[in-house]
């Protein structure tokens, strides 16, 4: 099944044409490995350190850049998926899973600090905003963090 993943630039000449591409495929394996079988929509912005920066000051009073941001539309469990309890979208009743906004700049700058590249880091960062858009979170290093990771790896398999 194919979900709905729209992404556009908030910032033009941002490079990396094929980040869309990577996105969707990154965004439709995380789907598909928890078992998410209905119909759903992610709407993901590409910005820059700039840009990514004033939302995270906004919304989290984090005054700084960071890589990514996930704003999950659904209360959601992590690893139970359940589309009866999640907003739908009007015309397609298609679930809306949320937003993400992804700095490309970062995700270049940490693809060469961790000496993996731009196409690991950019499908790293989307499996990893699906995951919260799904529920799961990190907020301390205990058996949330650890369940997330797992997850992460999991999901991208040979990516890794």
């Amino acid at each position: 099944m194919e979900h709905e993943i729209y992404v556009s630039r908030e910032v033009k000449n941002l490079g990396h044409r094929e980040a869309a591409a990577l996105i969707k495929k990154a965004a439709n394996l995380a789907l598909t490995a928890e078992g998410v079988d209905t119909p759903c929509i992610i709407s993901v912005m590409l910005t820059d350190d700039p840009g990514i920066h004033g939302v995270n000051r906004e919304f989290r009073g984090v005054d700084s850049p960071t890589d990514v941001l996930s704003f999950p539309q659904n209360e959601l469990e992590p690893g139970h998926f359940d589309p009866e309890n999640c907003e739908r979208d009007l015309d397609s009743g298609a679930v809306l899973l949320g937003d993400m906004i992804i700095s490309l700049p970062r995700c270049e700058a940490q693809g060469q600090e961790f000496g993996h590249g731009f196409r690991r880091e950019i499908m790293y960062l989307t499996v990893h905003s699906v995951l919260h858009l799904l529920g799961y979170d990190h907020v301390d290093e205990g058996p949330m963090k650890a369940q997330m990771r797992a997850r992460e790896k999991a999901i991208m398999g040979d990516e890794l």
